[in-house]
């Protein structure tokens, strides 16, 4: 049994593009690819996409939504099907990438959810100010981009000791499905900086729902307009919230390598 695969990246978030396989065995750093995410592409069900993606993290959970992913394997698609334009079909419903200026990649992520139930949160709450803290970061704003995101408000990104307190926030009670954690520091109106606790995957070099995430939860809270650009640890991403509420991401990708599982990878028995 052969299985081919892609190793790709969005601004150094990256991810194993492939048909089927054992996520954690694939997503180990050591022993086997590695990967922040895994991306599993089949056909399509719904006749107006143009193929079924789902993500998995590396601990083998599955995520919702995957900005950077869904940019990922939206280049690929376009180059196979010599298109600038195609659809997603994920668990999140359907979204539409096109072709950018300068060979970036632009996706709607769909609806910013802001309700508390569709985020979802353990309890009542306004979403604008949840009731949850860890150390010095407290009154998040909360949003769902296909998945649970909780956005932090610091001074200095840098200083945030996100590997202590990204996975406390993460597991809070408040978060029944846990979630992504963000630390948003504005930079103008139009700019931010923005590091990223991602759920079953830890610190990220850059996250695509999170840019959208904190692109709405900064606008709603007046600290930046319905567009920006967003600083991660790997470049910049950038982010606009439609008036029709969807979130438009755009970014780079590129192709790392590609090669071919040895099937101890997918079975678990060494070959």
């Amino acid at each position: 049994m052969t299985v081919e695969f892609l190793k790709m990246h969005g601004l150094g978030n990256d991810f194993v593009v492939l048909d089927a396989g054992q996520v954690r065995r694939i997503a180990d750093r050591r022993l086997g690819v590695g990967c922040d995410q895994l991306v599993v592409v089949e056909p399509a069900r719904n006749e107006l996409a143009d193929a079924f993606v789902s993500f998995r993290n590396a601990d083998g959970g599955e995520a919702g939504a995957c900005g950077n992913g869904s940019r990922c394997v939206a280049w690929l698609l376009m180059r196979e099907k010599n298109a600038t334009h195609v659809v997603l079909e994920t668990v999140s419903g359907l979204l539409d990438s096109e072709a950018a200026a300068g060979g970036e990649i632009s996706v709607d992520m769909g609806p910013a959810r802001l309700d508390w139930r569709d985020i979802p949160l353990a309890r009542a709450m306004d979403t604008l100010h949840l009731d949850v803290a860890e150390g010095p970061l407290k009154d998040p704003v909360g949003i769902s981009v296909g998945n649970p995101h909780a956005v932090f408000f610091v001074p200095d990104a840098e200083a945030v000791a996100l590997d202590v307190l990204g996975p406390r926030l993460e597991h809070n009670p408040l978060f029944p499905e846990r979630a992504n954690i963000e630390v948003a520091q504005i930079v103008s109106d139009s700019e931010m900086r923005l590091r990223v606790w991602e759920r079953g995957a830890g610190i990220t070099s850059a996250c695509g729902s999170g840019a959208c995430a904190a692109l709405v939860a900064t606008h709603r809270r007046g600290l930046t307009g319905r567009r920006a650009r967003i600083r991660m640890d790997g470049g910049v991403l950038g982010a606009e919230w439609l008036q029709d509420n969807h979130v438009l991401l755009t970014g780079p990708v590129a192709v790392s390598f590609k090669g071919v599982l040895d099937d101890s990878l997918i079975t678990g028995k060494k070959s």
